[in-house]
């Protein structure tokens, strides 16, 4: 366990581009490989579920049920994770010149570094989850790493890991239920998913430093006002970094010990205050009061509201409306 820090002046991280709001961002198109110079998705079969809709910064998660299959030789022009969820099946797989024979079942991962050519014959079905990362997401996470141009992983054919599954998962069944908190609880995971690989199968593992103490009055109050004036905004969890002037990392874990909350909760908290607002306005619908929050999903907004409030939206309007004035 590293050891603690107070925070004094953290440093600035990435290019001086990535820290304003608005910039350019990193979005994967997609779980693709390169085949003959070209890109073409990993497999031919249609995802069930796909990231790419939800817009996450630096990294693109799909979930695929696949028949026994072949997949022809190909490139990885990104780092590649993959986890089969359900199938007990061998597969064959031909890299760097050598034939390896393998059997799957629940939570068998592969890690692959970007530029891994291999081809893999799988012998009966599955259903798995492939991810593709792109270099910036983990230099981007840690202010240790924000001036490298790539981290370089170690390779892994056949591996188990609850805590990578754990997190592969999560992200996946955040995109089931809609993403209810928009870009910022995917980005959250996907940036805890980059920390976790570089301190554990990073070539050189790199091990983040715990900060103590919260963030500076000024920076917080900066991200606050923002998160107020954005909430109807889709907010990713890079803009709020760069807000503070920190990295990913290092600001969600002092975010939460200023506001005892994780980023993407406080927004969820806050877009539910604002509906509360809407709500006792009798000029203001439900799908208004959601929308003005910053709800897109009327559906996901009711599911947040009861599990923030214990009530839904129209039972809370009743009883506002009903409720003795003094």
């Amino acid at each position: 366990m590293a050891a603690a820090h107070h925070l004094v002046a953290p440093k600035l991280w990435g290019d001086a581009g990535a820290r304003c709001p608005g910039t350019t961002r990193i979005i994967v198109p997609g779980v693709d490989v390169l085949r003959d110079g070209r890109e073409e998705p990993f497999l031919a079969t249609r995802p069930t579920l796909s990231s790419v809709p939800a817009q996450w910064e630096g990294i693109a998660l799909e979930n695929y049920n696949v028949p026994a299959v072949l997949i022809p030789r190909h490139e990885h022009p990104e780092h590649f994770l993959h986890l089969v969820l359900r199938g007990n099946v061998k597969y064959q797989v031909h890299t760097r010149g050598r034939d390896l024979w393998f059997t799957s079942r629940p939570g068998t991962l592969f890690l692959l570094p970007r530029g891994t050519v291999d081809e893999i014959n799988w012998g009966g079905p599955t259903q798995r989850i492939a991810v593709c990362i792109h270099p910036r997401l983990l230099t981007n996470a840690l202010e240790e790493t924000a001036h490298a141009n790539d981290v370089e992983l170690t390779e892994h054919w056949s591996l188990i890991d609850k805590h990578l599954s754990a997190l592969l998962l999560e992200m996946a069944a955040d995109l089931e239920d809609g993403s209810p908190a928009g870009r910022l609880y995917g980005e959250s995971l996907a940036n805890s998913l980059a920390v976790y690989l570089l301190n554990r199968y990073a070539t050189w593992r790199i091990k983040p430093v715990a900060y103590k103490g919260g963030l500076p009055g000024c920076r917080l109050k900066r991200v606050l006002d923002f998160i107020g004036e954005s909430l109807e905004e889709n907010i990713s969890l890079s803009q709020l970094a760069a807000i503070a002037d920190m990295s990913p990392h290092y600001f969600s874990q002092l975010f939460k010990q200023s506001t005892g909350r994780a980023p993407y909760q406080y927004v969820l908290l806050k877009r539910i205050e604002r509906a509360k607002e809407q709500l006792c306005s009798p000029r203001s619908s439900i799908t208004d009061a959601a929308l003005e929050a910053g709800f897109q999903n009327p559906s996901h907004f009711a599911r947040v509201f009861r599990q923030f409030e214990g009530t839904t939206p129209s039972r809370f309007r009743e009883d506002y409306v009903t409720r003795p004035t003094r």
